[in-house]
């Protein structure tokens, strides 16, 4: 379905990843991004941006207010599907079928700590490599070559990009091609949370579409951002539906 003119997949984290081990074993080159209401709110002004969510090869619902908003434009969708516990569900799925991943991105150490966290977790998984890099379009080059040196003619199976919603699909969609990767995913502060580096707000308040209240308790200067998901994209929708 479409919210807001932005394509959202109506699928469970189980059929995520599924879908996504599809993808790796593909002989092609393939992305998936995880839209939550305020890449919806950021795509009606940024056209290139809702180019890139629209024609990723999965679109996943990462946020409450999105699934809250699906039920205006027809069949709601299933469940959100977090980054972060996408994340840990594909290195999990990773570990067992032996596919290998490499962490970019993030604040310093962050995506090493993350890589570390999953492989206690998961003692079979095959890290192929964590790197900060630099998400600015004037560093591709850089980065693209830091990724493969440390490959060393590697090959790899899932790419985590860590930098920041807009950025991190723009990076994917103009970098992916030159890379050895089968599928590289969007996963936005996926690291902060898996490395402990950010408090995650309780379950419960996941479960019923609070998780931005705490974020906003843990990290107030991010309230821009807030209001954007919580005040924003709710009002687009209903002038979208109801006026």
């Amino acid at each position: 379905m479409k919210i807001l003119g932005v394509r959202v997949d109506n699928v469970t984290i189980s059929e995520a990843v599924e879908k996504i081990g599809e993808l790796v074993v593909d002989s092609g080159k393939h992305y998936v991004v995880t839209p939550n209401s305020e890449f919806i709110v950021d795509a009606q002004k940024d056209i290139k941006f809702k180019d890139i969510l629209n024609n990723a090869d999965l679109s996943i619902p990462d946020g409450m207010g999105v699934v809250i908003a699906s039920r205006f434009y027809g069949t709601g969708l299933k469940q959100r599907v977090a980054g972060t516990d996408l994340v840990d569900k594909l290195c999990r799925e990773a570990a067992r079928k032996g596919w290998t991943v490499f962490f970019l991105g993030g604040l310093q150490g962050v995506g090493e700590r993350s890589g570390k966290v999953l492989q206690k977790k998961y003692p079979q998984l095959k890290i192929a490599g964590t790197y900060e890099g630099k998400r600015e379009k004037k560093y591709d080059q850089e980065t693209v070559q830091g990724i493969k040196n440390i490959l060393e003619g590697r090959r790899v199976d899932i790419l985590f990009v860590a930098y920041g919603h807009g950025y991190q699909e723009k990076w994917i969609e103009r970098n992916l091609e030159r890379l050895p990767v089968s599928v590289a995913v969007g996963v936005g502060g996926a690291f902060d949370f898996i490395s402990k580096y950010i408090p995650r707000a309780p379950v419960w308040m996941q479960r019923i579409g609070l998780e931005w209240l705490f974020r906003l308790v843990q990290q107030p200067w991010r309230w821009r951002r807030i209001f954007k998901a919580v005040v924003v994209f709710p009002w687009l929708v209903f002038k979208d539906k109801l006026i």
